[in-house]
């Protein structure tokens, strides 16, 4: 075992502090993985102040995980000591039923699919998995992505969570070129779904409360704005939508986006609201064969794809750097929507 600094937090009410923390010795198939940078995500606060059930404490969140590795095991011959890497939300999954043979874990059919933190850990029976809040971690190598040198690292960290969140869905659906697909919201999300849909060479609009949102909208990849609290502006578009990527992740109405797609069109969710949302209108999904569907993350292979995608395209997420001891502000000025676009931690301040 090796001790490793980490910021994590103690109790549902206890600000996240530094703590020290076992990882397991780097076995035959693992990467050991010196910890550059760490994305921080609203599922992280939501986790830490005991807001989503099950947190067993003390919880050491992140699963935005970028560095550079320091140790492999003998069997593995994908990556090498001095290579980039990433992690993302995933650690493990059960590796045999159909949805991971497919190479979509995040689906595992068994309910083996283990979280980077906050799960039983697999490997060390009665602990649970802690997160990118620390200064290393082992995963096995099949969890573990490469990176490309071209990509700036610390603006890598969130592809591995809200990167893949909303690239997955795109090419699910088949988002292509000449297609008119609206992303609903800018947030962490949101942004990444912008520019995702603007690479696709989708006609991307984006749908917003906030009309002080339209430049930085516009910057980043979309062709039009819409402020969806003004009923003329939506109806204009209404019966014209190939695909919609909705990241909101509070509870609202979904009829007036189902009214916006074509026949056959998807409204997809990625956000997981605290309540329901309003039971939609049947008819507005019968009479034009609509659909609703939800996406989660990606799979591992499906996550590759997105990095590479990524260094070809020069896509990475829009960040603001903080330290480790800033991490109770940031998570604060999250819940005020007060970041553009993902807060990234420099886990090299991460001391004792």
């Amino acid at each position: 075992m090796t001790t490793t600094h980490a910021y994590g937090a103690q109790s549902a009410t206890s600000p996240i502090a530094p703590l020290s923390l076992d990882r397991r010795e780097v076995g035959p198939t693992d990467v050991q993985i010196q910890i550059l940078f760490c994305g921080v995500c609203h599922s992280d606060l939501h986790t830490a102040r005991g807001e989503w059930p099950g947190t067993v404490y003390p919880v050491v969140p992140g699963h935005e995980i970028v560095g550079k590795v320091t140790g492999v095991g003998n069997k593995v011959k994908s990556l090498k000591v001095g290579d980039l890497a990433g992690v993302g939300c995933l650690v493990d999954s059960c590796m045999e039923c159909s949805s991971c043979n497919e190479g979509l874990q995040q689906y595992c059919d068994a309910g083996g699919m283990v979280f980077t933190y906050n799960s039983p850990d697999k490997h060390l029976p009665g602990k649970m998995t802690y997160g990118g809040y620390s200064s290393q971690v082992v995963v096995d190598q099949n969890f573990v992505l490469s990176i490309s040198p071209k990509l700036d690292l610390a603006a890598t960290a969130p592809l591995l969570c809200a990167g893949i969140t909303t690239y997955s869905p795109l090419k699910h659906w088949n988002v292509s070129k000449g297609q008119k697909v609206g992303i609903v919201g800018l947030g962490g999300l949101g942004h990444m779904g912008l520019k995702f849909s603007h690479a696709l060479q989708a006609h991307t609009v984006l749908f917003t409360t906030s009309a002080n949102k339209t430049e930085d909208a516009l910057r980043l990849g979309a062709n039009e704005v819409v402020i969806s609290k003004d009923s003329e502006a939506m109806n204009k578009h209404a019966n014209s939508f190939d695909f919609i990527l909705n990241t909101v992740s509070a509870s609202h109405n979904l009829d007036s986006f189902t009214g916006l797609l074509k026949r056959d069109g998807t409204l997809c969710l990625v956000g997981a609201p605290e309540h329901a949302h309003p039971s939609p209108n049947v008819g507005n999904l019968i009479f034009k064969r609509r659909q609703i569907a939800g996406s989660l993350i990606g799979g591992i292979k499906e996550t590759q794809e997105m990095l590479d995608f990524c260094a070809e395209h020069n896509i990475v997420s829009d960040i603001e750097m903080i330290s480790a001891s800033q991490i109770n502000e940031a998570y604060d000025r999250m819940l005020k929507s007060d970041v553009k676009y993902r807060f990234v931690i420099d886990n090299s301040t991460m001391v004792d």
